[in-house]
């Protein structure tokens, strides 16, 4: 592809090194912002520099935040004793737009995948079982994608904290088996919450 301008060039290949975006996307995508009023793009030049400079990760779930610990795990509102595993900050929007989970979360940050070099070591799971080991939790639900890597990171954790009293569960197979939570539709995603299934169970499956 030939630019005429070097600035130009430069800005389409930055916007192609996004997911999904390729150089003619990113050239329209440009080419667009070139259009709009000057103001609109420094907007979001401020708003894109400003997230990646003071955003945070809640330090009990490891949601995204701009506090150290997040509005669900400060809402006094919702059951400390029930939590969600997910794998990402999607899975927990996609959740909280059912309106049917009340628990908090736990962003493990993605699953277990040797073939990305992705180990049990980086993810959050660590800080999940020390949860555990404080006793307060009496529910946990594994809600990660129905894939050979979600299955494996819910295996992995399951074992990890199979000693201490409390109870697993795995949200129901409402979700199509390799599909992500975040495509999933909000009624579906709801009722597999609402009717969940103990995790050992899912195991015989």
């Amino acid at each position: 592809m030939e630019f005429s301008s070097k600035l130009l060039e430069r800005a389409v290949n930055e916007m192609s090194q996004l997911p999904g975006i390729g150089k003619r996307t990113a050239l329209r995508l440009v080419l667009h912002l070139l259009k709009q009023p000057k103001e609109q793009t420094t907007a979001l030049s401020e708003a894109l520099q400003t997230m990646r400079n003071d955003v945070k990760f809640c330090k009990s779930c490891h949601n995204i935040s701009d506090v150290d610990l997040c509005e669900i795990c400060s809402n006094p509102n919702r059951d400390e004793t029930l939590v969600c595993v997910v794998e990402d900050i999607r899975d927990v929007m996609a959740i909280e737009n059912t309106s049917s989970f009340k628990g908090l979360y736990h962003v493990l940050g993605g699953k277990i995948s040797p073939m990305d070099g992705i180990g049990p070591h980086d993810l959050n799971i660590v800080s999940l079982v020390n949860k555990v080991k404080e006793g307060k939790i009496k529910e946990l639900i594994f809600a990660l994608s129905s894939t050979m890597e979600g299955d494996t990171t819910n295996f992995y954790i399951f074992k990890q904290i199979q000693e201490y009293q409390v109870f697993t569960s795995t949200i129901a197979r409402g979700i199509s088996v390799g599909d992500e939570l975040e495509y999933a539709d909000e009624i579906t995603l709801g009722r597999s919450i609402v009717n969940r299934v103990p995790f050992e169970s899912s195991l015989k499956l």
